[in-house]
């Protein structure tokens, strides 16, 4: 039909001096419409084809933006984690970084610094806080850039493993009262075994910041390793809980993160008082106080990745934040009784 329409027109145009280059022009023309008719018969006389390669499409996951309560699921390369760095470097903040060095953990010191100076917050104010029981172990620190500064938070010895599960969170707490709560607006508690390996900036920033348990997103709800005695304060119920989070990096507003650690230090004493320990330790309790008050910002697994976990098809190949020793609980798997929590303990602080 194309061609006898435009038949005529083509005979005109054959006195003209420029024929070949206009019967090229018409050429392109008439391929294009000829392509666009067998599209549409296409479409329209296959459309159980086109349905199978509709869903297909539709069958690729799609990384998700937000939580199913709204807050932003961070990923480091997204345009919105983009809107977030620009939106807080025309604020500016002053932010802290705490860690927890017992025994002979504090070999992690120095290279923890050393990466947490290329990657965390460039060009904000930072300052680390160490909380240690041996503070000559930490020498020599290394030398720290403008706009950086490290304070030693002495605690008093806590050998054993019961000592460390019971008194993390308070020692967190008391932390955050003073100095910290004077000091800066943001804090973040993270494992001094892990490594900055790429940037993370101004998108981790909210009021309350959790992260995305590497090995347990995408995973199906009965995989996560949540408190399931009744009888603990972090007893968590079939119907509850969105995510797993991990304990090695979450932070935010420090009277956020003030209420955070206090509440789980009295749920982790209640317990106590009942001769109850959770599967999990305080990341059991974490997960407890997470699914009462939900995140503001959550991260993506990029910003907890321990080394011998390689990314899978659901999250990108980018790791922020890289753990150096495994911890547990990793996969789901129960730990339970004084051998699984004194096993935990001594992986995560380096206790002998």
């Amino acid at each position: 039909m194309c061609v006898y329409v435009c038949l005529p027109f083509t005979q005109e145009l054959s006195g003209w001096p420029d024929y070949n280059w206009s019967c090229t022009v018409f050429s392109c023309l008439l391929s294009f419409v000829i392509h666009m008719e067998a599209f549409i018969i296409y479409s329209s006389c296959s459309s159980n084809k086109f349905s199978y390669m509709m869903v297909v499409k539709a069958a690729v996951p799609q990384t998700p933006m937000e939580t199913p309560w709204g807050a932003p699921l961070v990923w480091g390369n997204a345009r919105n984690s983009a809107w977030r760095r620009a939106k807080f470097v025309q604020q500016g903040i002053r932010a802290g970084l705490l860690v927890l060095v017992v025994g002979s953990y504090s070999h992690f010191v120095r290279g923890f610094l050393t990466s947490a100076e290329l990657y965390f917050l460039p060009g904000q104010m930072v300052t680390y806080y160490i909380l240690t029981d041996s503070p000559h172990s930490l020498d020599p620190l290394i030398e720290l850039g403008p706009q950086r500064q490290l304070k030693v938070v002495p605690v008093a010895e806590l050998p054993g493993w019961d000592r460390l599960a019971h008194r993390r969170m308070a020692l967190l707490a008391d932390a955050i009262r003073n100095p910290i709560s004077s000091e800066v607006e943001f804090i973040f508690c993270a494992d001094i075994d892990q490594k900055f390996v790429g940037p993370v900036g101004e998108e981790i920033l909210g009021d309350l910041v959790a992260t995305l348990h590497p090995e347990l997103y995408g995973m199906p709800r009965n995989t996560f390793p949540y408190e399931v005695e009744d009888v603990s304060s972090a007893y968590v119920e079939e119907d509850e809980g969105d995510y797993y989070y991990t304990s090695e990096l979450y932070g935010g507003l420090v009277s956020e993160m003030y209420r955070l650690a206090r509440t789980c230090s009295l749920l982790i004493l209640q317990d106590l008082e009942n001769k109850v320990v959770a599967r999990g330790l305080e990341e059991s309790y974490l997960n407890r106080y997470l699914i009462d008050h939900r995140p503001t910002c959550v991260l993506s697994p990029e910003y907890s990745c321990p080394g011998d976990t390689a990314p899978t098809a659901l999250w990108s190949a980018v790791i922020r934040v890289n753990s150096v020793t495994a911890h547990f609980p990793c996969s789901g798997q129960s730990l339970t009784g004084k051998a699984a929590v004194s096993r935990s303990l001594n992986a995560r602080w380096g206790q002998n």
